[in-house]
């Protein structure tokens, strides 16, 4: 019943490597500390957001019931196609061909849906409903 596809994206043949400074301190998010400024190393967002490039590709999310996952509308999501979708894991899954990004859970020997909002019912995986998972979510990237 849970499936995944193999071929629905190329990756990209000519990846760029962007470097940027990584500064030792820490900021603080209470009360301020005195500032560091001693850069770190160079740090590539690929390399944070992306292990395994030939698996990974990126989507933009709608809706809210994710919120309580961190997940907000427009947010863009890293997916890696190479993670086992297990219990507990956000996955992007074509539920009878409509993209959603849900939490995978199972509870009492069946697989659910769950969402992250108390204003969304989790969706029940019943043996009539066509799912193929896409990827495990791996990073949100949201704006300010």
């Amino acid at each position: 019943m849970l499936i995944m596809p193999t071929n629905f994206y190329s990756a990209a043949s000519n990846p760029k490597t962007v470097t940027l400074p990584l500064f030792s301190g820490k900021v603080s998010a209470g009360f301020p500390s005195p500032a560091d400024d001693y850069i770190e190393k160079t740090l590539d967002l690929n390399e944070l957001l992306v292990q395994k490039p030939a698996a990974t590709f990126f989507v933009r999310a709608q809706g809210e019931s994710m919120l309580g996952a961190g997940i907000h509308p427009n947010d863009i999501l890293v997916v890696d196609r190479s993670l086992k979708p297990v219990p507990g894991r956000v996955v992007i899954c074509a539920l009878n061909d409509e993209l959603v990004v849900k939490r995978l859970k199972r509870r009492g020997g069946q697989w659910l849906l769950g969402s992250e909002n108390p204003a969304y019912r989790d969706i029940i995986l019943l043996e009539e409903l066509e799912i193929v998972i896409w990827g495990v979510v791996t990073n949100v990237i949201h704006p300010l």
